[in-house]
Formats: C-alpha cells, sequence, structure tokens
C-alpha cells in the first residue's frame, strides 16, 4: 500500500527555567516532573546567557561513525527486505534471480501479498473462492482494472514456489516463468542483512552497554584482547559494570569451552533431506570452519586439492561431509554453491542417480530458510575528524535537497525521513558518530581534570550542575554512589550527526533519566512515548513484526529499530515530537520510549541519572531484565545497600525513599532465604560481591548481577545464580549447595533500622521548632538557639519543608530588624512613620528576645507626641478657611525635620506654608494687592493652575483657582479666534479684523495671535496705501511692481477686493507675455523673451575682446545686455538708440577680427562646439565667424519658400547666419504689429512691451530707408534686368522641355524636394502647367546642381560703389533685425547678383546637403547636371 503523508505528531511540554530555577538542575527536572512525565519526554531551553563554550579538542579528536541503511532501520521494512532476501535465495539456488514486478507504477510488496493471501486461507482457497480482488484491495490497488488476474499471476510464478519449499513440500526444478513486463523490472539486489550484521554490536564497539545480553558471546582471551586495541580500551574504561562477557581467563578455559560446543554440536548434528526440511531443526556445524580452499577453478565432478583439519599438508583425495570417506568417485556429488563433496547415498533420504542440472546441498538450501540473527549496526571504515565529518555532512544534504544545507525546511526533512525507512525501493545509506567515550575524547563541557588551565568563565561551567559531567553525580543523584565510571551513564557520550542519521526506539539502561544537551548544529527531532504506554508501545511493534522478536526477545533494547509515530498513534499509543535546536536540553524520563534522527550536521552530549522517585521503576527494570535474561549495567540492591550503609549521608527525601526501597529488599530476601532453608540448604559462606568482576557474580539462568546472595556448588564452583532460580543451578546433590551471602538478615535489618532512624530525625527537630515558634512573652527563647535548629537541618540535610521556612523566615526577620535599627539610628535617610510602625510590631511578635526594642518604642512615642501638637495647630486655625501664620508653620517644620523618621503632619504643614506662597503670588499676578493689573502671558497663567493644583485645598485657593481658570477661558477663546482669521481658510474684511483686535485689546493678558492679527492689519493698511500710490502715478504701473503687491496681499489674513483685480491684470500681462514668447522664441531657446528684443550689445563687445566663455549661446546673464529691464521701466527710446549704435560699432569690431582670422591657419577654436576648424565649415554672413556643418544648420540653396528657378543663381539661398547672430524666429512685422495692439489694451507696463515697441520703430525705420535706396534709377534698372533675366531663362527651359516632350511623349521631371516639398510624395510635375505642385517645382535637387556650380559666370548687374556700399550697410542693419522683412532678400539678391558667384560657398553648401540627404532614397527621373549646363549655357549666350 501506498505510503501516506507523515503526520507529526503533537509537541511535548517546553520549559523556560528564570534563573533561580535554573540554580538547582534536579530540583528543577523534580518540580516540571508531574507534567513532563504525562509526555515522557520535555525540553528545556535555558536562559539566554547560559552558553557554554565548547570544549573538545578539534585536533585530537578522530572517530569511526557507524554506518545506517535508512529502510532497514525500520521495523516493517526490515521484515520485508528479509522476506524478499529469503526469496531472492531461494530463487538463486534454482539458478534464477528475482526480480520484483511493478503493478500501477509502484513496486509489487511480496510479503504483504504473501501475508494476504495466508490470512485468506492460502493460494489454493483464494484461487478457489476467486478473492484475487479483494487481495488487490487489501493491497491498496484500485478496483475495476483486472488487477486480481495480475496478483495471482506474480504470486503464482514468484512467490507460491518458495510457500510450498519452506513448508517442506517437494518440488520438481523449476525457474520463475517468463511475463511480459519481466524485461523492464529491475532485478531485486539482496540486502543480505544477515550476513553483514548477524554479528552483534562487539564488545569492542563504541556502544557496548547497549548491546545484547540475551546470547552472550564467548569470553575473549588475553590474546584475542592484545590483538583488538578496541578491547583493550573497553579493558581500561570498562571496568565493573561495562565488562560484560570481557573479563579475562585463561586461554585453556577458553579452548575447553569452545570444545565443549563443538563436541555438542557435533552430538546432535542431523542433517535435512535434499528438498524436505524440518523447522525446529538448528542448522548444521560447519566442520569446515577452519578449512580454506584454494582459488583454482574447478569443474563438476573433478577432484580438488583441500585441507585436513589435522594435516597441514594436502591430500589428493574427495571427502564426503556425511561420512568422511573418499572412495566411491562415482556417486560423490559436488554442490554448485559451497563445492562440498556428498555421496549420494548418504544423502537423507538417499539418491539413486545424480540430478541433471545445478545441485544444492543440503546445507545450502537450508540457508533460506535460516532464521533471521541479531541486527546491529556496521562500523565504518573511514575515520573522520569533525571538518571532514561536517564537509561530509554538508554536501550531502545540499545535494540530497538542491539547496543549501540552512534553507531546507524541517517539516520537509521530517516527511523525507519517514518516506526512506518505509522505502523497499530507495537505499539512502548515512553515517552517525554515536556513542562516542567523552572521557576519551573529551565532552563538550568544560572539566576541570587538570588536562588544561581554565578561564574563570569556563571554571563556572565546569562546576554548574547542567554540566552533564557534574549532573550524574550530583549529590542528589544516585549515581554519585556508584564506584566507577560507567561510560553512558556517569560518563557522557559524543554524537556527532548528519542529516538522516538516527537513533532508534529505546529506553535507558535501568530505566534512568537521560539528559541531552546540543552544543552546536543544525536541530535534531526527537519523538517520545511516556511510561504508562510503555508495554503498549512494545506489544504494537510485537504485534505488527513478529518475525523480528521471535528471534530477538530484546530487540528494542539494541537501538535498532524504528517504527513510524504515525503507525503507533494509529494503535493507540501515545507519541509527541519535539526539535531540539542549539543550546536546548531534553529530558527522558525513567521507562519512556524515545527515537529521533538528525535535521543535519550537529554535536550533541547525553548521559544518564537518577534521582530518589526512580528507586521504585529501578528494580521493575531489574524483575524486566530478569525475565529477558538481560544484563545488567549495575547490582540494584549493590546502590541501595551502600546508600543505606551511609544513611547519615542521604538527604531526607533520598532517605526515605531508601528506606521503602530496602524495605521491600529485605523482605523479599528474607523469603527467599526461608525457601532455601526449608530445602535443607544450610551451608553457607560470606562473599564480598562488590569485590568481584560483574561477570563473575551473573546469575547463570537470567544473567542478573547478584550481590545479597547466591547460590552456588561446590562441584560447580564456576556456576553461581540468584535465589530466584535455584532450581536451575545444577543436578548436584542438596548437600552440595551453599549460599554465598553478602550481609545478615540481622545487618540488613540494622541498616533499615538506621534508614528508619535517619527518615524519623526529621520529626524530633520538627517538634522542637514549633516549639520555639510557638512561645509567648515571658517564655521566648533567644537567637542563638533558632540559629542551631538551622545549623542542625543543614547538617542532617533536611529537604526543603514548611517548619524549615518558616524558621528561615524568623531569623530572617530578625536580620531585617537589626538592620532597620542600625538604620534608623545611624543613618541620614530617614523611614516612615508606617515602617517604625511596622518595625516595632514586628519586633514584639517575634518568637526570641530583641534587646533594641525598647529605644524604637522611644522613638515612636516621641513622633507621636510630635504629630498631636501639629494637629492642634492646625485644627484650631481652621487652615482650610484662613492658612496659619508663617512663622508658626516654620517652627513646627524645623522640629519635624529634627525627628528620625518622615511625619505625615510635616507634609501637611510644608503644604500650607506652599499655599501661602501661592496666593501672594496670585494677588501680585492679579494685582489685587493695591497695584495696577500686569499683563501676563497664557504661559504665567496656566503655570499658576497648576501650582494651584499642587498645593492643598482650601476657599482661598479655590477662588483664585476659578478666577485665573475665568480669565484663562476667555484669553484662550479670542486666541482661538484669532488664530481661526490667521490660518486663512476663509479671509475675512478689514473692518471686521480691527473689530476683533479692538475688543481683544481689552483683555489684560498678552495674546500671541492676536497681535500677529494686529501687524497683518497694520500691512494690509500699508498695501492698500502703495496700490493707490502706483494707480494714481503719472504712468502705467509695472508688472514688477504689480507682482509684488500681488505676493505681499496674498500672504495677508485680510480680504482685499483691489487683490483680485490686481490679480487678473497680472495674469493677462503674462497671456500676452507668453504670446510674444511664442512668437519670437526658438524651441529650447537659452534667451529670455527681452534678451531677444533688445540690442545685444555688450555680448558683442566680450565677442569682441575674445573673452571665453562656458557657454557660447548663453546670453542668460542680465550684465550681457545692452538694456536691462530697469532701463525700459520709464520711456528711455534714447537709451534704445544708444543700444542700436553700441551694438553696430560692437559687430564691425568682430567682423574685422573674424576676417583677419583665416579658417585654414587659425589655431584657435571656432564654432559653438569651440573644437578646431575643419571642412565642412561655413562663414556667418553677419559676424564672419567660422561653424562646422554639423554644428548649426546651413541654408537649403533652394529654398522651398516661392517659385525659384534654379538656373538664377542669384536667388539661391547661401546667406548663412549662426544663431547668435539670428537668436529667434524673427516673425514678419505684421504679427510683430497685432502683438502691439494686444499690449495697448494692458494697463500694465511691461520691459519686453517696451523693447517691442522700439523694435517695431527700428524695423520701420529701416523699411523706408530701404524702399528709399530701392526706388533709385539704378536700382530700379538693376532689379528689372534681373526680372528680364529670369523670364528668358524660365522661356528656355519651358522650350526645352516641349521638345522633349515631342520626342519622347509626355515625361516627367521629377525633383527631390529637400525640405519635404509639399506634394504627397516629394514628387513635383514640372510638365503640368496649372498643376498645384508647380510652385514646388523650384525645390530642385540640389545635389543635382553640384556640376553647374564651377561653370557659373559673375556679375549679372553692375552697381556703383557708392550704391553697393550703401546696399551692404542696409544689409547689415537689417540682419540685426530679429524680424523678417522682404526687403532683406531683395537686397541679398542684387548684391550677390552684382558680384562673383561665391563657389566655394556654394559649393560647401550642396556638400552638406549632400551628405544630410546622403541616405534619401530617389523617387524617379531627375534632369541630370549635364542637362542643366546645357540649359545654362543656351541661355547665357543668348543673353
Amino acid at each position: 500500500m501506498e505510503s501516506e503523508e507523515f503526520v507529526p505528531p503533537p509537541e511535548c511540554p517546553v520549559f523556560e527555567p528564570s534563573w533561580e530555577e535554573f540554580q538547582d538542575p534536579l530540583g528543577y527536572i523534580a518540580k516540571i516532573r508531574p507534567i513532563a512525565e504525562k509526555s515522557g519526554i520535555c525540553k528545556i531551553r535555558p536562559p539566554p546567557d547560559w552558553q557554554p563554550p565548547f570544549s573538545v579538542e578539534l585536533d585530537n579528536f578522530h572517530f569511526t561513525p557507524r554506518i545506517q541503511r535508512l529502510n532497514e532501520l525500520e521495523a516493517e521494512t526490515r521484515v520485508k527486505l528479509n522476506y524478499l532476501d529469503r526469496i531472492a535465495r531461494f530463487w538463486e539456488i534454482q539458478g534464477s534471480s528475482l526480480k520484483i514486478p511493478h503493478i500501477e507504477r509502484r513496486i509489487l510488496d511480496l510479503f504483504s501479498l504473501s501475508k494476504i493471501v495466508t490470512d485468506e486461507g492460502g493460494f489454493e482457497m483464494v484461487c478457489k473462492e476467486r478473492r484475487w480482488a479483494r487481495v488487490a484491495q487489501r493491497l491498496g490497488y484500485p478496483p475495476g482494472k483486472n488487477i486480481g488476474s495480475l496478483l495471482r499471476s506474480h504470486y503464482e510464478r514468484i512467490v507460491y514456489p518458495y510457500e510450498m519449499f519452506q513448508s517442506g513440500a517437494s518440488l520438481p526444478h523449476c525457474k520463475p516463468k517468463h511475463y511480459d513486463g519481466e524485461d523492464v523490472d529491475k532485478e531485486y539486489k539482496p540486502h543480505s542483512i544477515p550476513l553483514r550484521q548477524s554479528v552483534q554490536p562487539s564488545k569492542m564497539s563504541s556502544y557496548g552497554r547497549r548491546a545484547n545480553r540475551c546470547q552472550p558471546d564467548p569470553e575473549p582471551t588475553e590474546e584475542d584482547i592484545e590483538k583488538n586495541p578496541e578491547l583493550k580500551k573497553l579493558q581500561i574504561y570498562g571496568a565493573g559494570p561495562k565488562m560484560m562477557g570481557l573479563g579475562l581467563v585463561a586461554r585453556d578455559k577458553g579452548i575447553r569451552k569452545k570444545e565443549k560446543q563443538i563436541e555438542g554440536g557435533t552430538s546432535t548434528l542431523q542433517l535435512p533431506p535434499l528438498s524436505v526440511t524440518v523447522k525446529k531443526e538448528k542448522p548444521e556445524l560447519d566442520v569446515k570452519e577452519n578449512d580454506e580452499e584454494d582459488d583454482r577453478p574447478c569443474t563438476k565432478m573433478t577432484m580438488r586439492l583441500r585441507r585436513n583439519l589435522n594435516n597441514p599438508q594436502c591430500v589428493d583425495s574427495f571427502v564426503c561431509r556425511m561420512c568422511g570417506r573418499g572412495d566411491d568417485d562415482e556417486k560423490l556429488m559436488l554442490c554448485d554453491g559451497c563445492d562440498d563433496n556428498y555421496h549420494t547415498y548418504c544423502l537423507l533420504p538417499p539418491l539413486g542417480d545424480p540430478p541433471k542440472g545445478s545441485w544444492r546441498c543440503p546445507k545450502c538450501v537450508a540457508e533460506c530458510k535460516k532464521p533471521t540473527e541479531a541486527f546491529g549496526f556496521e562500523q565504518a571504515t573511514r575515520e573522520y575528524t569533525l571538518q571532514s565529518f561536517g564537509e561530509m555532512a554538508d554536501t550531502f544534504k545540499a545535494d540530497y535537497f538542491n539547496m543549501p544545507v540552512h534553507m531546507v525546511p524541517t517539516e520537509l526533512v521530517e516527511r523525507e525521513f519517514w518516506r526512506l525507512v518505509s522505502s523497499i525501493e530507495e537505499d539512502v545509506t548515512v553515517e552517525y558518530g554515536a556513542d562516542i567515550h567523552s572521557k576519551e575524547f573529551g565532552s563538550g563541557f568544560p572539566m576541570i581534570n587538570g588536562k588544561r588551565k581554565l578561564t574563570k568563565e569556563e571554571e563556572d561551567y565546569a562546576r554548574c550542575g547542567w554540566n552533564l559531567n557534574v549532573m550524574p553525580v550530583l549529590e542528589q543523584s544516585l549515581l554519585c554512589h556508584i564506584n566507577g565510571d560507567i561510560s553512558g551513564m556517569k560518563v557522557p557520550w559524543l554524537y556527532v550527526g548528519m542529516v538522516f542519521s538516527a537513533f532508534c526506539w529505546h529506553i535507558e539502561d535501568h530505566w534512568s533519566y537521560s539528559i541531552n544537551y546540543l552544543h552546536w548544529g543544525e536541530p535534531k527531532t526527537w519523538y517520545g512515548v511516556p511510561s504508562v504506554a510503555a508495554e503498549q508501545l512494545e506489544e504494537v511493534m510485537k504485534k505488527l513484526t513478529p518475525e523480528l522478536f521471535e528471534f530477538q526477545p530484546d530487540l528494542l533494547h539494541q537501538l535498532v529499530t524504528i517504527m513510524n509515530p504515525n503507525i503507533l498513534m494509529a494503535h493507540g499509543v501515545p507519541v509527541v515530537r519535539t526539535n531540539q535546536c542549539a543550546g536546548e536540553f531534553v529530558i527522558t524520563f525513567p521507562r519512556a520510549y524515545h527515537s529521533g534522527f538528525n535535521q543535519g550536521y550537529n554535536f550533541a552530549e547525553a548521559v544518564n541519572f537518577c534521582t530518589a522517585d526512580w528507586l521504585p521503576a529501578g528494580r521493575s527494570c531489574i524483575e524486566h531484565y530478569r525475565h529477558l535474561r538481560r544484563y545488567c549495567v549495575f547490582s540494584h540492591e549493590e546502590l541501595t545497600c551502600k546508600m543505606a550503609a551511609s544513611p547519615e549521608k542521604l538527604d531526607l527525601n533520598l532517605a526515605a525513599a531508601t528506606h521503602r526501597e530496602m524495605f521491600i529488599i529485605v523482605q523479599e530476601e528474607r523469603k527467599l532465604r526461608k525457601s532455601l532453608m526449608e530445602r535443607g540448604i544450610t551451608e553457607a559462606e560470606r562473599e564480598a560481591f562488590e569485590l568481584l568482576p560483574d561477570d563473575e557474580r551473573q546469575c547463570d539462568k537470567c544473567k542478573t548481577t547478584c550481590f545479597l546472595s547466591a547460590l552456588a556448588c561446590s562441584n560447580c564452583p564456576e556456576r553461581l545464580v540468584c535465589l530466584h532460580h535455584t532450581q536451575d543451578l545444577c543436578s548436584c546433590p542438596t548437600e552440595k549447595l551453599y549460599l554465598r551471602y553478602r550481609y545478615t538478615l540481622d545487618e540488613l535489618l540494622a541498616m533499615l533500622h538506621r534508614l528508619k532512624v535517619r527518615s524519623e530525625s526529621f520529626d524530633s527537630w520538627a517538634n522542637r521548632v514549633k516549639e520555639a515558634l510557638e512561645q509567648e512573652e515571658g517564655n521566648k527563647i533567644g537567637i542563638d538557639d533558632l540559629e542551631m535548629l538551622k545549623n542542625e537541618a543543614a547538617e542532617k540535610k533536611f529537604p526543603d519543608n514548611e517548619l524549615l521556612r518558616k524558621l528561615n523566615t524568623v531569623l530572617k526577620n530578625i536580620e531585617h530588624c537589626t538592620c532597620t535599627y542600625v538604620m534608623l539610628c545611624f543613618s541620614e535617610s530617614k523611614m516612615t512613620l508606617a515602617e517604625l510602625k511596622s518595625l516595632v510590631e514586628m519586633m514584639q511578635n517575634l518568637p526570641c528576645v530583641i534587646s533594641q526594642l525598647e529605644e524604637v518604642q522611644a522613638v515612636l512615642r516621641t513622633v507621636e507626641e510630635y504629630q498631636s501638637r501639629a494637629q492642634v495647630l492646625v485644627t484650631e486655625r481652621e487652615w482650610r478657611r484662613d492658612s496659619p501664620s508663617p512663622e508658626q508653620l516654620q517652627t513646627l517644620l524645623e522640629q519635624g525635620s529634627d525627628l528620625p523618621v518622615v511625619v505625615p503632619e510635616c507634609s501637611l504643614l510644608q503644604g500650607l506654608k506652599e499655599q501661602g506662597h501661592w496666593l501672594a503670588e496670585v494677588r501680585r499676578t492679579l494685582g489685587t494687592e493695591g497695584g495696577e493689573r500686569q499683563e501676563v502671558t497664557l504661559d504665567v497663567l496656566r503655570n499658576l493652575m497648576e501650582a494651584g493644583c499642587n498645593v492643598p485645598q482650601s476657599v482661598s485657593v479655590e477662588t483664585a483657582m476659578a478666577e485665573l481658570q475665568e480669565l484663562l477661558t476667555i484669553a484662550e477663546r479670542w486666541e482661538e479666534k484669532a488664530q481661526i482669521c490667521l490660518e486663512q481658510r476663509q479671509k475675512h474684511p478689514l473692518s471686521t479684523l480691527e473689530a476683533i483686535v479692538n475688543e481683544a485689546q481689552l483683555i489684560p493678558v498678552q495674546l500671541p495671535n492676536i497681535l500677529a492679527l494686529q501687524d497683518s492689519l497694520t500691512r494690509a493698511r500699508a498695501w492698500v496705501t502703495d496700490l493707490e500710490e502706483i494707480q494714481n502715478g503719472e504712468h502705467y504701473p509695472c508688472l514688477d511692481d504689480l507682482e509684488g503687491l500681488v505676493a505681499i496681499g496674498r500672504d495677508l489674513p485680510v480680504y482685499m477686493e483691489e487683490l483680485r483685480q490686481l490679480e487678473l491684470q497680472v495674469a493677462s500681462a503674462h497671456s500676452w507675455k507668453d504670446k510674444a514668447s511664442k512668437t519670437f522664441l526658438k524651441k529650447s531657446s537659452q534667451h529670455s523673451l527681452l534678451e531677444v528684443l533688445c540690442p545685444c550689445a555688450k555680448r558683442r563687445e566680450r565677442r569682441n575682446e575674445l573673452e571665453p566663455l562656458e557657454d557660447p549661446l548663453d546670453d542668460s546673464d542680465t550684465n550681457t545686455l545692452g538694456l536691462s529691464a530697469q532701463d525700459l521701466r520709464d520711456p528711455a527710446v534714447v537709451a534704445f538708440k544708444e543700444g542700436e549704435h553700441q551694438e553696430k560699432e560692437a559687430l564691425l569690431r568682430l567682423q574685422k577680427l573674424n576676417i583677419n582670422r583665416p579658417c585654414t591657419t587659425a589655431p584657435q577654436s571656432v564654432c559653438v562646439c569651440t573644437r578646431q576648424p575643419r571642412a565642412p565649415q561655413l562663414r556667418c554672413h553677419l559676424c564672419k565667424d567660422w561653424f562646422h556643418g554639423g554644428c548649426v544648420p546651413f541654408p537649403s540653396v533652394l529654398p522651398s519658400s516661392g517659385p525659384i528657378n534654379p538656373l538664377c543663381w542669384w536667388d539661391w539661398d547661401s546667406r548663412f547666419l549662426c544663431p547668435q547672430c539670428q537668436r529667434s524666429r524673427r516673425p514678419r512685422l505684421e504679427t510683430i504689429l497685432a502683438l502691439l495692439v494686444a499690449l495697448q489694451r494692458l494697463p500694465v507696463r511691461l520691459p519686453e512691451g517696451e523693447a517691442l515697441q522700439c523694435l517695431t520703430e527700428r524695423a520701420i525705420n529701416w523699411q523706408g530707408r530701404v524702399k528709399e535706396v530701392l526706388d533709385s534709377p539704378e536700382l530700379q534698372q538693376a532689379l528689372q534686368k534681373l526680372q528680364e533675366l529670369k523670364e528668358t531663362l524660365h522661356w528656355e527651359a519651358e522650350k526645352e522641355e516641349d521638345m522633349k516632350k515631342q520626342t519622347e511623349g509626355s515625361s516627367v521631371i521629377v525633383l527631390s524636394d529637400s525640405e519635404g516639398g509639399e506634394g504627397d510624395d516629394g514628387v513635383i510635375d514640372l510638365t503640368e502647367e496649372n498643376s498645384p505642385k508647380k510652385n514646388t517645382t523650384e525645390s530642385n535637387d540640389v545635389v543635382s546642381l553640384l556640376p553647374l556650380v564651377p561653370l557659373l559666370k559673375g556679375q549679372v548687374v553692375e552697381l556703383s560703389p557708392a550704391t553697393r556700399l550703401r546696399l551692404e550697410e542696409l544689409q547689415l542693419e537689417g540682419d540685426l533685425l530679429e524680424v523678417s522683412l522682404d526687403q532683406t532678400h531683395i537686397i541679398h539678391r542684387v548684391l550677390q547678383a552684382s558680384s562673383d558667384p561665391p563657389r566655394e560657398t556654394l559649393h560647401t553648401l550642396i556638400q552638406v546637403r549632400k551628405k544630410a540627404r546622403a541616405s534619401t532614397r530617389s523617387r524617379g527621373p531627375r534632369i541630370s547636371g549635364r542637362r542643366w549646363m546645357d540649359l545654362y549655357y543656351c541661355c547665357h549666350s543668348e543673353f
């Protein structure tokens, strides 16, 4: 059946002792025992500051761990594995291998299948009754899938032959039948648990104390011990109880025992027949125990050399294992399993003819029916250090869970552990360093053993009772009365764990307590069962796995078997769990079964201890061991008698418990000895059993260690039995038997009596204490007598009891009275009257005489007299209505200060004094003492109110408090009103606020909010005055002034109608300013509107002086302006004109400087990027400075605006203005005039508006001068000539196109518009005269003009020098204007036509455009450069 999800059991109790409780370890464990014992185990968390240092010497710590195969630990899984091994062995004998089939994607449980079929009546009955479906259902398979027939097939093929063989029936030679799924089944590899682990946990191993005691091994000889270092260790450290079976014996004695065993075994040897076995027979003795076979290959029925047991030489003959003869070779058969020889007629029954195929001898056949032997852990072959083991453990866990070890949840590890131990398929092996001797390798706790010097902190931990080296030998622990070190019980054992390493279900030796401390590492998971359910757990495990307990009745004592807690809980066994983290203790109680596993790499230490309440459980454990024939670790009777021999060393609880235990032992011993007397055994001799090794005083029958008595035989000196098994000693006559005893009955009774006296000595002491504590006045005893009673209790180790606590309380009270008296008489600090009265009362009630009582009573009388005088003063004067005079109060206060006690009336008088001072302060504050009222603050009033609450109350105080409260309430109310007005949530008119301030000024209190409101009113009146002055001025107010008034007005908590009007005026001014900025400023411009509109005279000067600039484009500094905003606050046309003149002069100087600095030789930086000159680059038309082609935008040569004929090169746009010269978008004059109209409607003066008016006036004046020049005859003639030439060139181009159409049909000349064009796809048709795309015809491909540039010829028109100079001057002034004017383009055309073509400039511009459009794709035919040259020559020749 599939394993269900593991459900964690409930948690065990967890205790957290205080530091006081932690000081007494065994006392605290006794305190929590009633609660914790119900769970079997509990966890104790020490106080956080208790952190013992880890004291193991890491360099010398080496250990060999045990090997644990997880699925062999679990009882039910081990039974299944043993069963599968036997089946595999059976089929191996038959010459086949075992392959376990899979059904429904899980392995078939052959053991459960066999068990269920047996429960249903056997194979024949299940087949006859057709119960295979029911078998499948019991195995957990889903119904309706014909699984029953599969189970029948597998059972008949695999299990049935083995079951028939087990039953003893004869079967023909068979092999498993082949089935369809056999090829995919995995071959079963036998675990060979009996072969690997049949050897008991040897006495040389580190866990010998818990080894099986049922079948003792032969005692080792001296030679064995010398050869085995582990036996030598146990010989040193395992003296006394730890030397079970390891006593030194003579070698010949050991040989004689072995010979006896061989003789006895040989005499009863019977071999089973070939195919029939008898279950009750023991396996035959292998007489070739010491034989050694050659490794040479041999075949069946051939000779093989063998060594004789008595002859070391080789004998060339076969020997039959039955008759010992080597004759009759024809009838001699060789076993295929062990290569032994048998005559056919020597077998039982004899064989007529040799069988065909493989043949197995009776011994090999019996192997698969051999009972499972004792189970134990193997020892690993590798020795580890803590570091190497930790690296291995962490690597294993990280690889297994595929995550860092600290991230694996404990719940996941727990579920996976119980899944693995129940799995037959998965074999996971781990290693566990368990039961490591701390005496050899050192404890994890500090120890005072002289090996090294300890620090102060280590010494404290070394003496602490929670140190596991100290706890077993504490005075309250019974183990301190056992001589010698019992490893694991008195001396701790160490445990180094890794993930999944487990400790199986067990109880401690002698059902003692155990305590486990986890020094460091990952948690250890525990499971516990209370002692009341111990037998129930044993019954459940025996019921579920009877195969294991059949041959190992004390299997649970071997620490090798585990069972899932969920299975135990399902059968009614109460189980608890806990996770023990580092620094925590886990306590297990007597006969409490516990088990668990490690979550990961950790280091723990454990030891046993016994308390007085354990004695009955220890005696029951001995009875249990006697029934199981299990060895004892120590003698319970010896321990009890040793404690009884020295009752004065025992505390009362232990003495009483020992008396009860001793009484039962004596009664039982008397009864047993009486039975011997009745049998006629009268001989006896005294024997000091404690001086004998444990193995020489063990009962031959039950293995109990004898101490009080034993029965021996003079004819059998090597044997003895306890008095419970006197019939099992020997068959010798009764007169040969004699009693060996340790004490006589009288001596035992005397010991019992001394215990009784010890336990009853408490009664005498208690009576004397009661009498002393109940003495009345006149019969009281001295303090020394009480001290003697206390010392007697300590000497006799009486337990903690009520009388002792009362006695200690009385002595503490005496000490307290003495100390208080000293403090009263000699200390500067005073006690209260109540303490003085309590001291007197305590002294009077003490059961002893106190000499200081009279002095203390005198002090009390003095204090009472002072109280009466103070009361008279207060009562006569009726202080609640009128305070006493200050002189009387001061006199009484001085007298009270001299008393050694704090008198309550002193506080009352002091309060009256403070009351008078307070009333005087109130009168001064309110001006009621004849003076004028003074203005006070709110804080003064509040402080007076607070002080008035602390003085004693009277009519005067209450009246003054009421007056103060009324004044404070009124003041706070006006403060609240003023605060509301100041918060500006709703502004109030000026008149309302003035009324509030005027009314509040009548209150004689300084109110901060009223003062602040008054200040706001003053500022509001000043604001109104400033506004009236500005509005009544000669000119409109400036924007800056209005914005300042708006900002001030908004901050005032006063409602003013004028403020709203000012806000609207300021908003309209900002709206106009935004429109002007959008009109003039470029996108992301670094200039302000005022900077653009004003002349840039100072900027020109700086450029002229070649001052270095961080940002050449940055004109934001107001100092760079020729005119500032302040200059434009008043009409200052003269200043603007002066700025124009300065700007022009600065530009001329800059031009001259830049012209004299050639681009090719100038070493300094150029352009806006301030880098070295590089091609392509171009001069600015205005400032004559050089700029790179990729840094600033260059003109497009053929502008997209207006019809431009490419043949009219003087119309080409080659005029380049740098970003420093053209700082704005330069709107048209019409747009500027619209802004001026909007400006006239504003009642506000703006610096930008003044600048815009000056700029407009400057542009209009420039237009007038240009018009005057252009209207001259010379320029009119030049313009007419240019127009005629343009028309001629246009006509020739159309004529050429018409000829092209006639020859080639209708053709289209497509020019790509570099500026985007106006068409939908950038294609312009030159053949359509009336097409809307005709306007963009002139926007031809600039690149196609490149071949035409070298052929351009100069001066189309001629101008006089004066006219040219005049035009150039006008062009300079026009370029300085931040306005777009048509006259600027006309002047440029005329000047360009009257000059030589600027070929270099045009070539540079075309190259720049070519690079910018290199990625642009051509869209149709274009006019080639050659065609343009033809047209150009044709037109010029005609012209």
